[in-house]
């Protein structure tokens, strides 16, 4: 009997635990970063921010060069955030150290890249659920549906738009709401 009502405990513990707060502004975001330092996002006040999930066994994974194109150009109004997962077909399996030597020698990144997450299901991480849940974003629920997904911020910190994953980065509707 007492091990039955201590397995029941355990799982309505389990199962009604927070998942963990979600910040109302993405300026409250504070994330690991590849290379074991932190991604602040209160830094990004007044530039436009370009998160993307990524993944380096994808068909879309050229498109890390295009996203280093546009940080270099758009620099001083944009900075772009690589939020690696292995959430599609497992095609981001390395290590955070692995992911940074893939994307420096195959892309040379500069941009802040952050430590491996989870960006759908029951672990997903709560950028991400401030990114795809309207209660936190005020624009709207979506969900991350492959690699490469792009969801822009505006100066203001406000969820803007967000792109399909096959959207090129450089493809004209992105580059016409970075310059808007």
């Amino acid at each position: 009997m007492a091990t039955h009502l201590l397995l029941l405990f355990n799982f309505l513990f389990f199962f009604s635990a927070p998942k963990g707060d979600v910040p109302k502004s993405i300026y409250d975001f504070k994330v690991a970063a590849l290379d074991g330092s932190t991604i602040d996002f209160s830094k990004y006040k007044g530039k436009k921010i370009l998160i993307v999930n990524t993944a380096s066994e994808c068909g879309n994974t050229p498109q890390y060069a295009d996203l280093e194109k546009m940080y270099a150009k758009y620099k001083n109004k944009l900075v772009i955030v690589g939020f690696p997962a292995n959430d599609f077909g497992a095609q981001e399996p390395g290590s955070n150290t692995e992911i940074a030597a893939f994307c420096k020698k195959n892309y040379s990144v500069t941009f802040p890249m952050a430590a491996k997450i989870t960006v759908k299901g029951d672990d997903k991480a709560p950028i991400y659920q401030w990114l795809t849940e309207k209660k936190h974003n005020g624009f709207k629920d979506s969900d991350v549906k492959w690699n490469f997904q792009k969801y822009l911020i505006n100066e203001k910190g406000e969820l803007m738009a967000i792109f399909e994953h096959r959207t090129k980065p450089m493809s004209d509707e992105v580059i016409a709401a970075i310059e808007k």
